[in-house]
């Protein structure tokens, strides 16, 4: 008998308001419950990630949604301070980018990124991508499993 499916937590790292609400629409599942988190820059992120400042009761997020163009602390910094630090680098970040550029989808793989997706421009095809990533990161693939917290 298969395991009952736990609520998923997922950041949404994104400064857009148009690209937040049509990838919060996206990644609404009956199937599949989720907390979707949302923070506008990279410091804020990194806030929510360590628990600190406003973020103090802030859930470890089971996947990280993360724009690169962001004000401040842009994506590539978040990922990589993500990846160095121990208590944070399993959390599996997709990279979700209005660039298209061979040079970013570089860097982000090198940064240890668990996937990347160029923003299509039109409305319908960036809804559609989304559901695509939610159905491949929900639906076939597993998550890692949280540590708990407890344990010492």
């Amino acid at each position: 008998m298969p395991e009952p499916r736990r609520s998923l937590d997922l950041l949404l790292v994104e400064d857009n308001d148009a690209d937040t609400h049509l990838t919060v629409a996206a990644l609404r599942d009956a199937l599949v419950p989720t907390r979707i988190h949302l923070v506008k820059d990279g410091e804020d992120a990194m806030a929510f990630l360590r628990h600190t400042g406003a973020h103090t009761e802030a859930p470890a997020p089971d996947l990280v949604l993360l724009d690169l163009n962001l004000c401040g602390m842009d994506g590539f910094q978040v990922l990589a301070e993500m990846k160095s630090d121990p208590s944070l680098r399993k959390i599996p970040v997709i990279v979700i980018s209005g660039s298209d550029r061979t040079e970013d989808r570089a860097r982000a793989y090198e940064l240890q990124a668990a996937g990347y997706l160029a923003k299509p421009a039109e409305l319908d095809q960036y809804f559609a991508a989304i559901r695509s990533l939610k159905d491949h990161w929900f639906h076939t693939l597993s998550v890692p499993l949280k540590q708990s917290s407890s344990s010492a």
